[in-house]
């Protein structure tokens, strides 16, 4: 079977298995207390530009989506995102179990922008409504589109005329980076927080998130602990942002996995297949007659995006970083066949 199923399907990165392998029966303290969190949390405030930055490891998305959410708002105040935002479709309503309302804005691209925020924000805001508190955008969107560093910028100066928060879900960030020509920089300057996605590109789990805005530090590991996201042997998540940071490990291996993207958008769209969006980063979305994908799942894994109009099926190939050109190749002629 081919797989374009996720970008998380594999192990991890032969220099990440490597490192967790070396470190193995070292004894260090925990809680991401030891030496290896501290090195990998100062490497990523060298690359983001942001010295005073506060830096902490979780296992994955949706937690630390949860956690930082939930402990960056007051209890009536609400998130702003776009209706296909993956904490308003993929995450089971994990943010609004703590009781903050997910305000959700239709966005065909995927992409929240300071129109659909002025919008969210125009209507009452007193003692008896939910307060817009806290802007949400994942980069790369759950389309698979990218935000550019002007769009990001933009979007920092309508949270500050709105008095918003800006926080980036960077599940794919190394993608985002590579296809929008962003850097960790950008993200420090234009975000009030945002996280650094491992799980997705190369490692075996872990998310990083970055805490710029001062207001948001304090007690942030009081929180973590009230929703399980203290790892006791959190240097395992130390050794691997170490090792996949290293010699720009990071970035390289999410070039890889868009260029693979790149080659089987072009040869889809050869073949006259339609796509859902634009192929900007490792997410791809063909379109499809049913009874071709019908076919197409005898040999291939992915996942069915949307059933759309007479007849036919959006579908999702992802690549990775490891996904091989070899079988982009044979994934193009099964559909051309």
């Amino acid at each position: 079977m081919l797989y374009f199923r996720n970008d998380y399907g594999a192990g991890a990165h032969p220099a990440v298995l490597e490192a967790l392998c070396r470190t193995n029966m070292e004894l260090t303290a925990g809680y991401g207390t030891d030496a290896y969190c501290s090195r990998a949390a100062e490497t990523i405030r060298d690359l983001c530009g942001l010295p005073e930055a506060a830096v902490h490891f979780l296992m994955g998305g949706t937690q630390v989506n949860k956690t930082a959410i939930g402990a960056f708002l007051r209890p009536f105040e609400a998130v702003v995102a776009v209706a296909g935002g993956h904490i308003c479709v993929h995450e089971a309503g994990a943010v609004e179990q703590d009781g903050h309302k997910v305000i959700h804005l239709p966005a065909p691209d995927g992409k929240l922008t300071p129109e659909l925020l002025r919008a969210a924000a125009e209507g009452p805001v007193n003692e008896h409504t939910v307060v817009p508190r806290l802007a949400y955008i994942s980069n790369t969107t759950e389309l698979g589109t990218v935000y550019t560093r002007q769009e990001l910028a933009a979007l920092r100066r309508c949270c500050d005329e709105l008095g918003l928060y800006l926080y980036c879900d960077g599940a794919r960030l190394g993608s985002a980076m590579d296809a929008g020509g962003t850097s960790f920089a950008d993200y420090g300057e234009c975000c009030d927080a945002f996280t650094i996605g491992g799980t997705k590109n190369g490692l075996l789990f872990g998310e990083a998130l970055v805490i710029v805005n001062p207001a948001l530090r304090p007690g942030f590991r009081n929180c973590m602990k009230q929703q399980g996201a203290m790892l006791a042997k959190g240097r395992l998540l130390g050794v691997q942002f170490e090792a996949i940071l290293k010699d720009g490990l990071y970035l390289e291996l999410a070039a890889h996995a868009n260029n693979q993207a790149k080659r089987l958008a072009e040869g889809l769209r050869a073949l006259g297949i339609q796509l859902l969006a634009p192929a900007e980063s490792n997410q791809v979305f063909p379109i499809l007659p049913d009874g071709a994908v019908e076919e197409l799942g005898k040999n291939v894994e992915f996942e069915v995006e949307r059933k759309m109009d007479a007849g036919r099926t959006c579908i999702r190939f992802v690549t990775a970083w490891h996904t091989a050109p070899e079988d982009v190749d044979a994934l193009l002629n099964l559909l051309g066949g």
